[in-house]
C-alpha cells in the first residue's frame, strides 16, 4: 500500500507540472496577441516623402512682360526660359535700396545695388554674364543696338536695361500727381529716353 502511494504522488505531481506548463504558455501566447487572438499587425517603415516639384512661375502670353500694382514683373510666355529667369530673379531684389557699390560681390547677393549692380545681377541669372561689371565698362559689352529680349543702356555715371519691354533701374521717377519713388532696383513703368547712353545686347537676346 505505501509503494503504490508513492507512486499515484508522483503521477499527481507530474500532471499538476504538465498543467501549469501548459496554462505559462497559453498565457504567454495570449499576451503576444494582444489578448484578441490574433496575430499583431507587422511593423512597417513609412513611406518616403518626396519633395513636390516647385510650382512654375506664371507668365502672360505673348513677348511682353507685364509690370503688376506691387512691383512685380510677370515674364511673358513666348520668352526663352533664361530671360524668364532673369525677370523672376529681378523680382526678389526689387525691394532693395540703392547703395553705391552694391552688387559687385562675388555671388551677385547684396543688401543693396547701384545701377550697374541691379543690371549684372539680371544679366547673371539669364545666363549672359559671369562677373559684374561698372556702367562705364557695358559701353562696350556685347554688340551694338537694341536686342530681341534684353537691351543695356550704358554711359560712364549711369546705366539701365530693358529686358522683355519693362525697365529695370535704379533712378528714381515721377508720376503725375505723386512724389518721387525711392531709388533703388525696381521695374519702372515709364520710358526713358536713351540720349547719350551706348545701347548694346548680346546676339541672338
Amino acid at each position: 500500500m505505501r509503494a503504490h502511494s508513492i507512486s499515484a504522488g508522483r503521477v499527481t505531481l507530474v500532471g499538476t507540472l504538465a498543467v501549469c506548463f501548459a496554462l505559462i504558455l497559453g498565457t504567454q501566447a495570449w499576451a503576444q496577441t494582444g489578448g484578441a487572438g490574433t496575430a499583431p499587425a507587422p511593423t512597417t517603415t513609412p513611406a518616403p516623402t518626396t519633395t513636390p516639384a516647385p510650382t512654375s512661375f506664371p507668365t502672360v502670353p505673348g513677348r511682353r512682360a507685364k509690370l503688376k500694382k506691387n512691383g512685380m514683373a510677370i515674364p511673358p510666355a513666348d520668352a526663352p526660359p533664361n530671360i524668364q529667369n532673369a525677370i523672376i530673379a529681378a523680382n526678389q531684389i526689387r525691394k532693395h535700396p540703392y547703395r553705391y557699390g552694391g552688387g559687385h560681390q562675388a555671388g551677385f547677393y547684396d543688401t543693396g545695388y547701384d545701377c550697374s549692380g541691379a543690371v549684372s545681377y539680371l544679366l547673371y541669372a539669364a545666363g549672359l554674364l559671369t562677373d559684374p561689371m561698372p556702367s562705364g565698362a557695358f559701353m562696350n559689352w556685347g554688340e551694338e543696338g537694341h536686342g530681341e529680349w534684353i537691351s543695356t543702356f550704358a554711359n560712364k555715371g549711369h546705366m539701365y536695361a530693358v529686358i522683355a519691354g519693362l525697365r529695370w533701374d535704379t533712378s528714381a521717377f515721377a508720376v503725375k500727381g505723386k512724389r518721387h519713388r525711392q531709388k533703388g532696383p525696381r521695374w519702372r513703368p515709364t520710358k526713358r529716353k536713351p540720349k547719350g547712353f551706348s545701347i548694346r545686347h548680346i546676339a541672338g537676346y
